[in-house]
């Protein structure tokens, strides 16, 4: 049951990855003063619910809460599922994760995959909370390390 339910979460996350109007999540991360803060973003990249990207503004107010705690969560919700990521989210400037991160849509914020203030978050999962109505079916629990 473990194996299909995980599947079911991958397969509606790539559902909304890497296109303009795919979708977003919730991705939170922790302020300066320990207390979550919450917004909407598109995820960029994904293997599965081991590890999602995202491109984001490398002079942002949200690279600045990674950059002092890496923690993280990321949820994708309707009135059929709840999949929520936890884990811990690390900041890339290097131009090959710029390039396999860029998708179109993102030029509306910058001007390419090589714009100085672009830059990508990676969010490897550490454990998950995975729940769909249709299969009145509930998962969680902790991402085994590759």
């Amino acid at each position: 049951m473990k194996n299909e339910v995980i599947a079911k979460a991958e397969a509606l996350i790539a559902e909304k990855t890497g296109a303009e109007n795919a979708g977003y999540c919730a991705l939170a991360t922790i302020d300066e003063k320990g207390f979550p803060t919450i917004s909407t973003i598109s995820v960029s990249k994904a293997d599965g619910i081991r590890w999602l990207t995202f491109g984001s503004a490398l002079d942002s107010d949200r690279v600045k809460r990674i950059k002092k705690c890496n923690y993280g969560c990321v949820c994708f919700n309707s009135a059929e599922y709840h999949i929520s990521l936890v884990g811990t989210i690390e900041v890339l400037s290097d131009p090959q994760a710029k390039q396999d991160s860029w998708y179109e849509g993102l030029e509306y914020h910058f001007s390419g995959a090589d714009d100085p203030n672009f830059c990508v978050l990676r969010f490897t999962t550490e454990r998950y909370n995975l729940f769909f109505i249709d299969d009145e079916s509930a998962d969680a629990g902790l991402l085994p390390k590759e």
